[in-house]
């Protein structure tokens, strides 16, 4: 049997329980068909990059399979017939990761480094601004046109 990383997107209006419903029917699907299913992470509500269905978030759902491949075509199919489910990816890996998914990893904020500016450069003063693209800055004379003074 194959492994695969299987995430999905669900609808922002369903409650946490009915995603963890949803996990369950998928699961079922897989063990019907001869698979097994391993990790299951659940990432929670988060904001989408971009509107999916009139939705502007979406519970994210990771689950680690191991599976052959027509149950995880049958799993997809009926994640296509779902009004549930707004996206799915599913991808053959070689070994299943173990421990949390980096998205589950807590960053700490003293894990980045100190942030004292040595990397950023020196500040400017307030007037030494680098020019805009839009005409803010001096171009000089222009050889084609005669001195300010001298127009009329």
């Amino acid at each position: 049997m194959a492994l695969y990383e299987h995430v999905f997107l669900a609808r922002q209006d369903i409650s946490a329980q009915q995603v963890e419903a949803l996990v369950e029917q998928y699961k079922g699907v897989l063990e019907a068909n001869g698979g097994k299913v391993g990790r299951v992470e659940n990432w929670g509500l988060k904001s989408l990059t971009y509107r999916i269905k009139k939705n502007r978030k979406a519970h994210y759902v990771l689950v680690d399979i191991d599976a052959p491949a027509a149950a995880v075509q049958e799993m997809e199919r009926q994640m296509r017939i779902s009004e549930d489910v707004l996206r799915y990816m599913t991808i053959a890996v070689e070994a299943h990761e173990e421990g949390p998914s980096a998205m589950m990893q807590k960053r700490d904020r003293d894990d980045r480094g100190p942030r004292d500016g040595a990397d950023r450069g020196p500040r400017r003063e307030f007037g030494d601004r680098p020019p805009r693209r839009d005409g803010d800055f001096q171009r000089g004379p222009r050889p084609d046109r005669a001195p300010r003074e001298d127009r009329a």
